[in-house]
């Protein structure tokens, strides 16, 4: 056995010794060898001044380096060119150096080396050739100079003063195709006079990197463009966007290069500034290549940043400033990539100062707080930015806008939001509608749902300006209550519904061309209104309102101590209804003027019936009054001498089943009543009736007027048709039926003392003969029990209003009931009345002429006794009195 373990020493000696004598023998073959050899079997030449290897490790030692690429145009190849002043190996891959030409070690040591790098052409994807790679698992830098060129000697990367320990370096063409220069997993570095050029428009500069417990500090970073924005325009007219990006100083630690991935923590940003200068140009389509890059960034802080965006003319677009920016857990991938926020986070905070951004409006936030959560803004003004007229312009101004989220997400592409609250305080201002009606184009929604359970609008004053026609809104408060906006099943439009809200607004007013609207205060919400103090009051003349209308159209001056309703409505949702259990006016004062001067109206006037089909909601309302108030209609023709003027006082109104016909199980026939106080004297009263879903548009009215003494309706017939009347209508009564053709019925009269007189067209002086006939032709009393009489086939005019029909029915009554009856006394009354008159002989002798030529003629069916007489031409006039 001895002898055995004798004979494995004596061989192991043996060995050892051919080892040692092989590694004296390569360490003096290097030495005067291996520069030849270097140079006859790699692309590299290179020059020492000492060199010691050990066989056995794998370790060298080496100093005064010298090396310079064989052939500086092979771009095949890393390029290398400088010195080193110490090398130090160790576990230099021997093998794979010589055999597989893959220069690998455990550990490199490199002491003041001063290199220039060529990297190697990418690898032709078509072909799939790999380089050689250069693999290093650690490496050490002490006080280095490098400089890495791209493979056409455009410089790439560079730094001084370079002190740098890596772990697990790794340094391909594969890294270059990544933009990734080096890749790695430790590091400590430390180095002034960084350049890093990844294209050809930007440069990336750095003055100092320092590392100390795997933090890193870097001072006065730098990506700038390398040429200015008219030639960034004009060599790139397909880009949109030019950066320019400084931070003066940055910390973060954990920084991990691998592969495609860029890795760090804990980044503090210092004072950065960006600036974005935007061209006219389209933005490029994105490629459709999957993207290859990953960054995390866990914990990052920008403190006091300046952002600037600039249009194509060099005005600013976008401006902040002291911005403050912490984001935890920020993650950029291919998955976040494809997302409609291209990055994920946990959570962030966000706040900034003097935030400008002007478009056709100048956007101006004093102060903004933003978090996943919440939001606040302060002092907030928004002015026009543009003189163009067809484009909307804001000018507000509000203290708070402020919100609360509980869920933010994007789902499938799509939005879906929750917001617990939104508030607005104090906003001030006018918003003015464009001209410009835009017609756009369906687009697929990127919003599934939103939700907002609670807005509050407080202590504003808003004008709404659309075609110079200003809503005002005064102390307005407001609140909105579940907000729900879903996607259309179509994925194109949204249907909107709204809970409940409350509205109070104080002075509030609407200015038109002609009218002032205000209202002294305004209450609302989804089951009462209340409005008091309205007022519809006229901003011109009536003589100015005559010049001002192509063709008839009345003129209004109303007002109504209060208006109230109740019930529940809808004016929010898609599907809209308004179903209303009482609506009140209380108190209302209205006066109608409508002057005969103007052309009339060709278009055709619908029946009541109609207009309330024509709502494009359903709409019911139970019960709608008005209660104590008074009506005064005035007419002027060409001819007469001021307005004549009806007037309806102590006026109540009682509507059932107000309808659009479009409320399903709900009845439709509409109920009006009416009583009132005619002319101050007399009372009306007056039942009508309508289905609003009958197509045929039929109708009733009825009605009753007494005591109305002749002399009161003289304010109205006097200017205009120069007539006057005396004597007591004791009661009329009228009962018709009609359609939009016309109507019939039957009516009443009885009257007592009636007599007429005729003025002169100044409606001063009394016509004595002519007024003397005309009451010789009127019937002066009707008789305790007087007959009705049938109104049939009276025509309506399709261009004239339903009171206009209707009053065509009383016109044809007046005239059958005062000189259609007993036509033969008349006549004889008017005889004896001419015989009486003695002072008048002239008088007399024409009257009797006029009658002897009526003998003389064949005698007249009754309804050609009906043409004749005065009144006839009265109630003719009156054809064109009503107003739509």
């Amino acid at each position: 056995m001895n002898k055995w373990v004798k004979k494995i020493l004596i061989a192991f000696a043996g060995l050892l010794g051919i080892v040692l004598l092989a590694n004296f023998g390569l360490n003096i073959w290097l030495k005067t060898q291996l520069p030849n050899y270097i140079k006859n079997n790699t692309d590299y030449k290179v020059s020492y001044k000492t060199l010691e290897i050990d066989l056995i490790s794998g370790n060298i030692l080496s100093s005064g380096i010298s090396v310079n690429s064989k052939n500086p145009q092979n771009v095949n190849v890393i390029g290398l060119q400088g010195t080193i002043d110490t090398l130090k190996i160790s576990r230099f891959g021997i093998y794979d150096a010589l055999f597989n030409k893959q220069i690998s070690s455990s550990d490199l040591l490199l002491a003041k080396p001063n290199l220039n790098i060529i990297l190697a052409k990418p690898v032709d994807t078509k072909t799939g050739k790999k380089r050689n790679p250069v693999s290093f698992e650690n490496i050490r830098i002490n006080d280095g100079s490098v400089t890495i060129f791209k493979h056409t000697k455009q410089e790439f990367l560079s730094i001084r003063q370079l002190h740098l320990f890596v772990e697990n370096l790794q340094m391909t063409e594969e890294s270059v195709e990544n933009k990734l220069p080096v890749v790695f997993n430790k590091y400590d570095i430390q180095g002034k006079d960084f350049f890093f050029r990844p294209n050809t428009m930007y440069a990336v500069t750095i003055h100092s990197i320092k590392t100390s417990n795997a933090q890193m500090t870097v001072d006065n970073f730098r990506l700038h463009p390398l040429l200015t924005f008219d030639q960034f325009k004009r060599f790139y007219p397909k880009k949109s966007k030019l950066f320019q990006f400084e931070i003066p100083k940055m910390e973060f630690k954990d920084i991990v290069l691998k592969k495609n991935k860029v890795s760090l923590a804990n980044a503090n940003f210092q004072n950065p500034s960006l600036t974005v200068y935007t061209t006219n140009a389209i933005p490029e389509k994105k490629s459709s290549k999957p993207l290859n890059f990953e960054l995390n960034l866990d914990d990052i802080k920008l403190n006091n940043a300046t952002v600037q965006m600039m249009k194509p003319d060099g005005n600013k677009l976008l401006f902040a400033r002291n911005l403050n920016v912490d984001i935890n857990q920020l993650k950029f991938d291919k998955e976040t990539a494809s997302e409609v926020i291209p990055v994920g986070y946990k959570s962030f905070q966000f706040s900034g100062k003097d935030i400008v951004y002007s478009n056709h409006q100048n956007f101006n936030v004093g102060s903004m707080s933003l978090s996943p959560k919440n939001g606040e803004l302060r002092n907030i003004s928004v002015t026009p930015n543009t003189n163009d007229p067809g484009k909307r312009a804001m000018n507000l101004k509000t203290n708070l806008v402020a919100f609360t989220v509980n869920k933010f997400e994007f789902i499938d592409k799509k939005l879906n939001l929750d917001v617990k609250d939104v508030l607005i305080d104090h906003l001030n201002g006018t918003i003015k509608a464009g001209e410009n009606k835009i017609k756009k184009t369906p687009k697929e929604n990127i919003v599934h749902s939103i939700l907002v359970r609670k807005v509050s609008l407080k202590n504003s004053n808003i004008t709404y300006d659309k075609g110079n026609e200003p809503l005002v809104f005064n102390e307005l408060n407001a609140t909105i209550n579940d907000i729900d906006i879903q996607s259309k099943p179509n994925n194109h439009g949204h249907n909107i519904k709204v809970k409940d809200y409350f509205l109070t607004t104080k002075n509030f007013a609407y200015k038109t061309k002609f009218y002032n609207l205000s209202v002294g205060l305004l209450k609302l919400n989804k089951n009462s209104v209340q409005i008091n103090q309205f007022m519809m009051k006229p901003l011109v003349s009536r003589a100015q309102f005559i010049k001002m209308i192509p063709v008839e159209r009345d003129l209004y001056d109303l007002k109504a101590s209060q208006i109230t309703a109740n019930g529940n409505w809808d004016l929010f949702s898609q599907n809209k209804f308004i179903n209303a259990n009482n609506v009140t006016i209380q108190s209302a004062d209205a006066n109608i003027f409508r002057s005969k001067i103007p052309n009339d109206d060709p278009k055709e006037k619908p029946l009541y019936s109609r207009m309330l089909r024509s709502i494009k909601i359903p709409m019911v309302v139970n019960n709608l009054n008005l209660k104590n108030s008074i009506l005064v209609y005035e007419e002027d023709t060409p001819k007469s001498a001021g307005p004549g003027k009806l007037t309806f006082s102590n006026f109540n109104m009682n509507v059932k089943n107000l309808n659009s016909a479009k409320t399903k199980g709900k009845p439709t026939r509409v109920d009006i009543k009416i009583d009132c106080s005619f002319m101050d004297q007399g009372p009306l009263s007056v039942n009508w009736n309508f289905d609003a879903a009958n197509t045929n548009d039929v109708f009733n009215i009825s009605g009753r007027a007494s005591n109305l003494p002749a002399a009161e309706i003289n304010p109205f017939i006097r200017p205009y048709l120069h007539v006057t009347a005396t004597g007591t209508i004791q009661e009329m009564l009228f009962n018709f039926k009609g359609n939009p053709k016309g109507l019939n019925g039957t009516f009443n009269l009885k009257h007592k003392d009636l007599k007429v007189a005729i003025l002169d067209k100044n409606n001063q002086q009394k016509k004595g003969l002519l007024t003397a006939v005309a009451n010789l032709l009127v019937k002066s009393d009707s008789g305790n029990l007087p007959q009705s009489v049938t109104i049939e086939d009276v025509e309506r005019d399709p261009t004239k209003s339903f009171f206009n029909l209707f009053w065509k029915g009383i016109e044809q009554g007046l005239k059958k009931t005062l000189i259609g009856i007993n036509v033969d006394k008349t006549k004889e009354k008017v005889e004896n009345t001419v015989a009486a008159v003695k002072d008048m002989k002239q008088s007399v002798k024409e009257v009797k002429e006029q009658i002897k030529a009526k003998k003389d003629e064949p005698k007249p069916q009754s309804k050609e006794k009906e043409k004749k007489g005065f009144l006839k031409g009265i109630f003719n006039k009156k054809e064109k009195s009503e107003t739509e």
